[in-house]
């Protein structure tokens, strides 16, 4: 039963319906803003299997990634500047506004459920963090991939969570679950909202979705932009370098801090993610104060060394003179602090 529950709600007449009010429906799926595809040929298939599945080493850490504990008192108390948590991969739990905002909270142990190979959690334990946590203001997804929205981490999070913001098409999924209708809100690009004076708009990617056979590029793909008063904070999700990043400055822009996706890339399917130079250059785009990468420390997704992301990410940002920082996974941190790089993960 668990297993069938992975792949969420199924496809309908009525939803594609609803899905062709969007101007990014083309009558039968969701498309990017510019031609976007897998670059994979079929000689190359039983290869990439070959290398995901035996060839690990480099790929994983050599030892699980040890987490931070939690503290809520000192992630809860009051605070004029935001403040995040990263999880790795891409689970973020911010406080921003006094209000709390988990962004992905794919925290279960296993990227590829219905898979017979699993795609193991660099990190043990993880789905205990959830036990933790405060009561979210709002929980938010970027699509419907397996490693950004994770059945075992709904059911887990259902009782803490208010509201659901997701993307458009995702909200069948948290209905299976059970999750209560009234509660989720789709959002198309561009779609904007004002929750307790934080203005937050769903952004343009350019990748695609699915979490079955049938379901491809059913749901839409974004990022999000939270800016108060005071700050302006983007949330890439996963993309592949476009002039989408140069419209979201123009449109959105500066960000005081921006969550680069740098991380799972590879050239066959180089157009729906970033290789971290570009990241750099999409950083830049969007005219971000300070960046830090995404995307990666969680899970081997693609054949590159586990560390490769981070390592060129900060050569590159060095290079073009981009501030950047990279926590310990569960460290609470804030924009406003000078932090100290300590490059952990060249000991783990």
């Amino acid at each position: 039963m668990s297993f069938k529950k992975q792949f969420g709600g199924k496809i309908t007449p009525a939803l594609e319906h609803r899905y062709a009010n969007s101007k990014h429906w083309d009558g039968t799926k969701f498309i990017n803003l510019e031609e976007t595809k897998m670059d994979i040929s079929f000689q190359n298939i039983p290869k990439l299997v070959y290398k995901q599945f035996c060839e690990r080493k480099g790929r994983e850490p050599k030892s699980p990634l040890p987490i931070i504990p939690f503290d809520k008192r000192t992630f809860l108390a009051s605070s004029a500047n935001a403040k995040f948590v990263w999880y790795g991969h891409s689970v973020v739990l911010m406080r921003i506004h006094n209000k709390t905002i988990l962004i992905d909270p794919m925290l279960g142990p296993n990227a590829a459920p219905i898979s017979p190979v699993p795609v193991k959690r660099f990190s043990k334990n993880t789905l205990d963090l959830i036990d933790d946590f405060p009561e979210i203001d709002v929980l938010m997804l970027t699509h419907d991939h397996y490693d950004h929205l994770d059945y075992e981490s709904i059911r887990r999070l259902k009782p803490k969570v208010k509201q659901y913001w997701v993307a458009l098409g995702a909200a069948r999924h948290l209905e299976k679950w059970g999750v209560t209708k009234n509660i989720i809100q789709e959002f198309d690009w561009w779609n904007k909202q004002i929750f307790e004076d934080i203005e937050i708009t769903f952004t343009p990617t350019r990748h695609f979705s699915g979490r079955g056979l049938t379901d491809r590029a059913k749901c839409l793909w974004g990022g999000w932009v939270f800016k108060t008063i005071s700050e302006n904070i983007y949330f890439s999700g996963d993309s592949g370098y476009g002039s989408h990043f140069k419209t979201i400055g123009e449109r959105l822009g500066p960000f005081d801090f921006a969550f680069m996706e740098c991380g799972q890339y590879n050239e066959n399917w180089h157009q729906i993610h970033m290789y971290p130079e570009e990241a750099i250059q999409a950083a830049a785009d969007v005219n971000a104060k300070m960046i830090m990468p995404v995307h990666w420390a969680g899970f081997a997704l693609a054949q590159h060394h586990w560390t490769d992301p981070v390592e060129r990410f900060i050569t590159e940002a060095e290079k073009q003179q981009i501030k950047y920082t990279i926590p310990e996974l569960g460290k609470s941190f804030a924009m406003d602090l000078d932090h100290k790089q300590e490059n952990w993960w060249k000991h783990k």
